[in-house]
């Protein structure tokens, strides 16, 4: 059997993470543009999806999502010039600064957080409650089984 077909078939975690990633992506994104933030893409929900309403700092964002700074930056840059958040001093620390979500931003994470509830909804219905917080719970440990593989690399 050609690899690409074995893909397929019998798909490795990585392309069913990956699956299930762009569906969800795809629905809340329309979803989204549907109900009035068309100008969103995927990249900015590795701020959004992470963003306390009060303010959050650009590094606990960064660590939260698993980005590096860099791209965290840039993501805010271009969210920041959508109107979505606005960057503040930080009370507890003068050199440091916290991203908060403007108006716009706290309406567009309260429909992000509806739509997601929904998405889930309706997979528990299909499954069974039971099953799908299983699989959740399992497959929240399996990603940070992977995402500690640097700190802890197999023998």
């Amino acid at each position: 059997m050609r690899r690409g077909e074995r893909k397929l078939t019998d798909p490795d975690l990585g392309v069913l993470t990956s699956r299930l990633l762009f569906a969800v992506q795809e629905e809340l994104y329309d979803t989204l543009a549907c109900q009035g933030f068309p100008d969103l893409r995927p990249l900015h929900g590795a701020v959004l999806a992470y963003l306390d309403p009060e303010g959050t700092r650009a590094t606990d964002i960064a660590r939260r999502s698993g980005q590096h700074k860099q791209v965290v930056g840039k993501v805010l840059d271009e969210l920041e010039a959508l109107g979505y958040v606005t960057r503040h001093p930080d009370p507890d620390d003068r050199r440091a600064k916290l991203i908060v979500p403007t108006e716009r931003g706290l309406d567009q994470m309260e429909q992000a957080d509806a739509i997601m509830a929904a998405i889930e909804q309706r997979h528990a219905e299909r499954v069974g409650c039971d099953a799908f917080g299983g699989f959740k719970r399992l497959f929240g440990r399996i990603t940070e089984d992977q995402r500690a593989w640097r700190s802890d690399p197999p023998a």
